[in-house]
């Protein structure tokens, strides 16, 4: 018997675990927060939209990020 170690991640200062491997997109999905009108900064940087198939690593910490208008 194996047993997994879970995902650790940080999400807009929230520490969330998952017993299974998920993709950026799963995972924004999962917590329901949006996949559209977004930026990613993981760990501090800038995270492209065309990476979001790949998989969440464990100790990420990540921010999402919506426009503001405003002036």
């Amino acid at each position: 018997m194996t047993s997994t170690i879970p995902i650790g991640v940080t999400v807009n200062g929230v520490d969330h675990e998952f017993a299974e491997p998920l993709s950026v997109r799963d995972l924004l999905t999962r917590l329901e927060l949006p996949c559209q009108g977004v930026a990613l900064a993981i760990d501090g940087a800038v995270f492209p939209k065309s990476r979001w198939d790949e998989p969440v690593a464990r100790g990420w910490t990540i921010e999402v990020l919506t426009a503001v208008q405003g002036g």
